[in-house]
């Protein structure tokens, strides 16, 4: 119970009060030619990497990424950054498991006497 709950948190909170490890400056170069309404959804799904909000950028970039006016460029730059997303997210949620092992291991037993 305990696990799940460090678990949920950290995919919740994924990157909270830290610098982004995603790197977006091809994204953002890639789409500074781009119509305005392209450029403005490409440019908040980059402002959400760099809070750190990763759960709210995927799906800004799968929506992205389905539109048919996207360059081949383009779209090899959503798949990567997505990838890059979903590596950060799962190294997270790694790193929370295993603080949560080890934190739910230093508890006290009530059961031992």
């Amino acid at each position: 119970m305990f696990l799940m709950a460090a678990l949920a948190a950290t995919l919740a909170l994924t990157g909270c009060g830290k610098s982004s490890s995603v790197d977006t400056s091809a994204m953002e170069s890639s789409f500074k030619v781009s119509e305005p309404a392209t450029q403005s959804a490409a440019d908040k799904a980059v402002a959400a990497i760099k809070s750190g909000d990763y759960a709210s950028a995927l799906p800004q970039l799968q929506s992205l990424a389905s539109q048919a006016k996207l360059t081949p460029e383009q779209q090899q730059v959503i798949k990567d950054l997505v990838a890059q997303l979903q590596k950060a997210m799962a190294d997270a949620a790694g790193k929370a498991v295993g603080d949560a092992t080890k934190a739910a291991g230093e508890m006290p037993n009530p059961l031992k006497k």
